[in-house]
């Protein structure tokens, strides 16, 4: 049994009373101070680890104001602060010891779009893809581009002048930033826009903090302007934050935006932006060209940029190699072929944009004659990708870059810390071989890739950062860095701030930096808003890199086997792919519905990896413990968990915290197939929850859900009595209390006498066996999972009928336990116990040679991940048998006629069998349907998720995002279907459809007068 885990604090509260002070001063958004907050804002994308005294979530301007206000108050002067925005920093940024102030659970409006002027005015949490998808029915976007666009706020990239493939064309944030509304540390609130010489005289002439700052700055600028001219570099990715060579505009303009972006939350709250917004491009295209060697890549690059192509990426051997293996290949692999006698080590990704298909061929042209002739032929070849669909999904491939380099095994992972670097283009080459000999000197493997035509590869160094000899390195590898970066004329940060690098900013500004102290003491005079980053107000000192926390100081107590052991929660690089605000993606389905990164797989991650430091400060080994568990009876320990359950010493245990994050997790394993770093939540949950429980009583529901697949034999045979309980107020009142609800019915079929009926025996090996090779071939065993046929047996008798119009004999195979319930719960003894002997049934069947074909992806896939080990046999999804035999479908045309067809597919298949949908459209494509494939995330039910009736708003609240919109759009002549048992049941119990099973839909397409109805469908016969 584990032991209580009480919460350490590592950092000191803020002053008594601060938190209660905001709400009695009108504080009207979350504030959040408990362990669980504390740990899951700790960490961002960098290497370093700093636990905050609490977290603000403010609703609107008037919060920022009032935590400026109390903040000003004698009584909290020791307190600072740090905005946060979508906290995948690389070096630090929001990262504090003070209180975070994160504006994107609340303030993520999009106020006004004026599509006339091309502005929009938005709050500071809005994620930029967020705006964009509302920008684009007027053909507008915001324009600068990064890999992070899907969770990164626009307050975020305003901190830190984000910028990234498109640079050249598109500049960075600040070159379309037009206004801002912050708030200063005196709760001014002020919109900060360019000024005409009029409007500054007006403004300087103010006896406030707002004249104050526009005295010093102006001064600054016109003082100084030759020093700046001649420090600033002359580069696409100058020096971001207190951008004094930008203050003074083309057009004599003022403008203190240039001061403000890049400033990383050290100068004011960032409350609103007016945004500058361009036409959408009409036509674009990538080539893709392929290099035996990675610095003939880059020294093409600059070919390419002479050609005038919109932008240049460059990838090396390692990234290609990981996404290889992710979850984007499937889509993508064609434009990257293999080349017969030679290995790929990098390669080049050209942009061409057009306004129209003619223009977008003739660029095309221009470009491929130039790669095809002369010198310029060092390429191994090169494809050509067009249209939005291929395009989007090769730059998706590249956005995935950050988070594919630590999808690596072991503990020497690649880190970020020297992973931004700009130099002039043309020094790219000769920068990169000196940066590469650096590494290799060091005996350090790492990844490549950037934005070549501005002159940037991200570098990430593998360290294992709990090793003393690595922690030195990052120090030496820093130093020798800058030193080589400013020898080649660039700096340090050319794109993720600077954050905790802030110790070189005297270096690099020189005799600057008092200037940008001056700024800095005109903002924030007390030093109060995220300390130690860019400039200090006075003599105060810059963070260093090697003052904070690192990550590895807490892997180093975990230790390396632990760290293994549990499905990557330790190895959480915090790229945030999880955050994903998109309602249509799969990850991560409890983050959408809460906006609580808590209820994130990185905050999940950050939970548990803080869970496995506990315990081995206590010196507990939670595989052993969990051995120990497996072999003891509940029975005997009963009394003692009821003891821990009511004994008010275990309320501050931590493991309480770690539960109640993992509580809300659907166990819909999104995360293990979408994750860059294949975090997998549900199998680190299940080995806590296993632990937990080993300590504390359960909840009534548990022993109900885990017993399911046992107890449905027993419970068909009392259908009357079952539906009456499920299907009555009072039935369903008195399950509420169990814990469950929204149960379904039992229909009136029994799948086991229709398959009698039918003359469908059951697989049985020694039967199968002793059928002649030719009967076997043509034999398929359909492994039906407990919920499919007990609750939906038509599915599993349209399979059935399926395989006999295919000249196939079908066989149902024998009842079993899948126990994936079991394994949800944290069951895992008794999983392992019932996985054990499935898996011997099911290896037996697989050894003679039939093909075994399972009917719900999510039970299916539990095969191929919780039985991995277990079993060797391969249990096929119903697309791959069918994929496998086109050949023996034959279509009605007459079913064909007039109708459209759409799957849904379960969000498990979509990201842990990436090449399902696709297999799905080229069976039905072979039948001669157009099948399209709805854009979905999760339903909200996940197996038993959304039957435990605390999970029932989270339910319904992730099935209006994106499932009731597409069934509310559908037509009358619309198919719509969807392959998981629990998405259908979630349709039918919010909106009382029943959707079909694709291969229900399939069966009426090849038999004769069938009908296929979004409705009960009768047994399909022979």
């Amino acid at each position: 049994m584990i032991p209580r885990l009480p919460s350490k604090v590592s950092v000191p509260l803020p002053a008594a009373g601060f938190f209660q002070r905001l709400v009695e001063a009108g504080f009207d958004g979350d504030i959040e101070n408990g362990p669980a907050s504390r740990t899951a804002f700790s960490t961002d994308n960098s290497i370093y680890q700093v636990e905050p005294t609490g977290v603000l979530f403010p609703r609107s301007v008037q919060d920022l104001q009032v935590v400026a206000v109390v903040l000003a108050e004698p009584a909290f002067k020791g307190i600072s602060i740090a905005p946060r925005g979508g906290g995948t920093g690389t070096n630090g940024q929001s990262l504090t010891s003070g209180v975070v102030v994160d504006c994107s659970r609340h303030m993520t409006s999009i106020l006004d779009i004026d599509p006339v002027r091309g502005v929009a005015r938005v709050q500071a949490g809005v994620v930029k893809d967020e705006l964009n998808r509302a920008l684009k029915p007027y053909g507008l976007f915001f324009a600068p581009e990064l890999s992070t666009s899907n969770r990164a706020t626009i307050g975020g990239m305003i901190s830190t002048d984000a910028c990234g493939q498109g640079s050249c064309l598109y500049g960075k944030t600040s070159n379309h930033v037009l206004g801002l509304r912050i708030v200063l540390m005196d709760g001014s609130d002020f919109w900060s826009r360019p000024l005409d010489p009029e409007a500054l005289a007006a403004i300087v002439a103010r006896e406030d903090r707002v004249g104050d700052i526009h005295r010093t700055v102006e001064r600054i600028a016109r003082e100084k302007h030759e020093r700046i001219a001649e420090i600033f570099p002359k580069l696409n990715r100058y020096m971001t934050g207190y951008d004094l060579a930008h203050i003074r505009r083309g057009d004599g303009c003022f403008d203190l935006n240039a001061v403000l972006c890049g400033s990383e939350g050290t100068l004011a709250m960032i409350a609103e932006a007016e945004l500058n917004l361009l036409p959408i491009p009409t036509h674009a295209a990538l080539i893709n060209i392929r290099y035996e060697d990675f610095n003939t890549a880059l020294e093409d690059a600059r070919d390419l940029v002479a050609l005038k192509v919109a932008s240049v990426e460059t990838v090396d051997e390692t990234v290609l190699g990981l996404a290889k293996s992710d979850i984007v290949w499937t889509g993508i692999a064609r434009f990257f072929p293999d080349d017969p006698g030679s290995v790929t080590s990098g390669i080049n990704i050209a942009e061409v944009l057009a306004d129209d298909e003619d223009e977008l061929e003739r660029k095309l042209a221009d470009v491929t004659a130039a790669l095809d002739m002369g010198a310029n032929a060092r390429h191994a070849g090169y494809t050509i990708a067009r249209g939005h669909a291929d395009v989007e999904a090769i730059w998706s491939m590249r956005k995935r870059a950050v988070g594919l380099l630590g999808n690596v095994e072991g503990s020497v992972r690649p880190v970020a810390f020297v992973e931004d670097t700009a130099v002039p283009p043309e020094n790219l080459a000769a920068y990169i071989r000196e940066f590469r000999a650096l590494l290799d000197g060091a005996g350090l493997s790492y990844g490549m890739f950037g934005h070549v035509d501005a002159g940037v590869l991200h570098v990430r160094p593998a360290l294992d950062l709990s090793r003393d000899d690595h922690i030195r390195l990052v120090r030496e590898i820093s130093d020798a860095v800058v030193a080589l970066t400013r020898r080649y004329g660039g700096v340090l940060w050319g794109e993720h701030g600077k954050g905790v690098r802030s110790e070189y900013v005297p270096e690099f500004f020189g005799d600057l930096y008092p200037s940008l102290q001056e700024i800095k003491r005109a903002f924030d005079p007390e030093n109060r808003l995220n300390p130690g980053k860019i400039a200090t107000p006075s003599a105060e000192t810059l963070t260093k890199i090697d003052d904070l926390p690192l990550r590895g100081d807490t892997d180093r107590i975990i230790g390396n086997e632990i760290r293994s052991a549990f499905d990557n929660a330790a190895y959480c690089n915090g790229n945030g792919a999880c955050f994903d605000f998109d309602e249509t993606s799969p990850m991560c389905p409890s983050y959408k519905a809460t906006r609580d990164r808590r209820l994130s797989p990185k905050g999940r991650a950050a939970l548990m990896r803080e869970w496995l430091r506990l315990l081995a400060e206590k010196g507990i080994d939670p595989r052993r413990e969990a051995t120990r568990l497996r072999r003891s009876t509940p029975l005997a320990s009963l009394a003692r968990r009821a003891f821990n359950s009511l004994n008010p010493a275990n309320r501050d245990d931590f493991s309480h915290e770690v539960r109640a994050a993992m509580d809300t997790c659907l166990a819909c394993k999104a995360c293990a197939g979408q994750c860059p770093v294949k975090v997998s939540v549900p199998a680190f949950r299940s080995k806590f929850l296993e632990l937990y429980y080993g300590r504390y009583l359960r909840p009534l529901k548990d022993p109900l859900v885990a017993a399911i697949e046992t107890t449905l034999p027993l419970v068909r045979r009392i259908r009357p009595a079952y539906n009456l309980v499920v299907g009555t107020p009072a039935g369903r009142m008195i399950m509420r209390m169990t814990g469950l609800t929204s149960l379904p019915r039992l229909p009136q079929i029994s799948l086991a006498k229709e398959a009698a009926r039918l003359d469908v025996p059951v697989a049985k090996p020694h039967s199968i066996e002793a059928l002649s090779p030719q009967e076997r071939q043509r034999s398929v065993v359909f492994v039906a999972d407990a919920f499919t046929a007990y609750f939906d047996p038509d599915v599993a008798l349209a399979a059935i009928g399926l395989a006999r119009k295919m000249g196939l004999t079908p066989f149902l195979s024998a009842s079993h336990v899948n126990g994936k319930a079991l394994h949800v719960h944290g069951y895992l003894g008794r999983f392992e116990a019932a996985a054990k002997r499935t898996a011997r049934y099911l290896q037996r069947l697989d050894e003679t040679g039939v093909v075994l074909v399972g009917l719900d992806p999510s039970m299916t896939l539990a095969f191929r991940s919780e039985y991995e080990g277990l079993l060797k046999a391969t249990v096929l999804l119903p697309q791959e048998w069918l994929a496998a035999n086109l050949e023996r479908l034959t279509a009605s045309p007459s079913v064909i006629k007039g109708s459209s067809f759409r799957l849904m597919a379960h969000c498990t298949e979509r990201t842990n069998a990436p090449a399902s949908v696709a297999q799905w459209q080229k069976v039905f494509n072979s039948l001669g349907v157009d099948l399209q494939a709805a854009q979905t995330g999760c339903c909200g039910m996940a197996g038993t998720f959304g039957h435990e009736a605390r999970n029932r708003p989270i339910a319904e609240r992730l099935y209006a995002l994106s499932w009731k919109p597409e069934l509310d759009a559908a037509g009358d002549a619309d198919i719509l279907m969807a392959t998981g048992y629990s998405c259908r049941s979630q349709v039918k119990e919010i909106d009382g459809r029943r959707m079909p099973h694709p291969l229900q839909v399939i069966a009426g397409i090849v038999s004769e007068n069938a009908e296929i109805r979004q409705s009960h469908t009768a047994a399909p016969t022979s």
